[in-house]
């Protein structure tokens, strides 16, 4: 039985790794998305995660991975088994975008259609919309709650501060708050998020699930070189990472990986599943044997000279206090 972790104080609990949606309709067609969730659910998985911007690159356009989880969720009838987070607030057609109460009501209805189903279990706002005051986005998100539309929500892409403002307007007024943070975290991308980002998460018991966990497939070790690049359709992505200090991190994870008889991939979960306030990192896979990799990663224990080893090899460092 896998022991699941809290979404903040949502009343929601998912297993610890959620299924990265935005390859659905684009790397893999509709009928290997619905073999990998069918695959997904049986290893004891309940948690998908998507928005309604994805994906610009597949053939449908926006809306596509929403699309696929909503089919496959009515083929299989299993609504009341899987957690799905979606996303709202980036640019979509026709200038569509950001977290007025206009659109968000708008958008949550589309959202809503394309899953096939009559609730999301969390909403995120994508990116923050300085444009919109925190109140009117507050008191929105608090509406679609109380309609029964929504059953929790979260923000993704924010900075501490706006977070942190976020919060106290939702305190001030009494109304549902964000319950979780989907950052860019993983083992290469380290210090915009630990030096504001999770000590207010711990501070506020706001639970992080954050996304590119692999960083875009770097830390599997697939990508060593810009030869490696056209291994995937996603190897133009991993560009930035191909530094010295990225195949230092590498190697390190080499060793680590060795010693437990695990893949790299596997560690880069492992860790993140042992620092405070993570919930469920989100991660792809585009078969069944990459899933069970990542499955794989529930079993690993790091102990605290691979977590010092690790530490030690980050590819940046926070600057001191002034």
């Amino acid at each position: 039985m896998i022991e699941k972790r809290a979404l903040g104080n949502s009343g929601i609990s998912i297993a610890p790794l959620m299924f990265g949606g935005n390859i659905f309709g684009w790397t893999v067609d509709k009928a290997k998305s619905f073999e990998i969730l069918d695959a997904f659910v049986d290893r004891g998985f309940d948690a998908i995660d998507t928005a309604d911007v994805y994906l610009q690159l597949a053939e449908g356009g926006v809306g596509t991975s929403e699309r696929v989880i909503g089919e496959w969720v009515k083929a299989r009838g299993n609504r009341d088994k899987v957690v799905i987070a979606t996303k709202l607030g980036m640019p979509m057609a026709n200038g569509k975008r950001g977290l007025s109460r206009g659109y968000m009501v708008e958008a949550v209805e589309a959202s809503l259609q394309r899953l096939q189903t009559d609730y999301i279990d969390l909403y995120q706002a994508h990116s923050d919309d300085d444009r919109t005051p925190q109140e009117e986005v507050a008191e929105t998100f608090d509406l679609l709650v109380k309609q029964g539309k929504v059953r929790a929500i979260g923000a993704s892409n924010f900075s501490a501060d706006r977070l942190r403002s976020a919060l106290d307007v939702s305190a001030e007024k009494g109304v549902t708050a964000y319950a979780t943070l989907q950052p860019l975290y993983n083992l290469f991308d380290r210090d915009d998020f630990e030096a504001e980002l999770q000590p207010l998460c711990a501070e506020r018991g706001v639970a992080v699930i954050p996304f590119f966990s692999l960083a875009s497939g770097f830390l599997t070790g697939k990508y060593r070189s810009r030869d490696d690049m056209e291994l995937s359709k996603r190897g133009a992505i991993v560009e930035k990472y191909l530094t010295d200090a990225g195949i230092d991190l590498l190697s390190v994870m080499d060793g680590i990986a060795v010693k437990h008889q695990a893949s790299n991939a596997q560690i880069a979960i492992a860790w993140l599943l042992a620092q405070p306030t993570i919930a469920a990192p989100i991660a792809s896979a585009t078969g069944v044997a990459q899933l069970d990799q990542l499955a794989g990663a529930l079993t690993i224990k790091l102990d605290a000279d691979d977590l010092a080893r690790l530490d030690a090899a980050r590819v940046y460092k926070a600057p001191a206090p002034a």
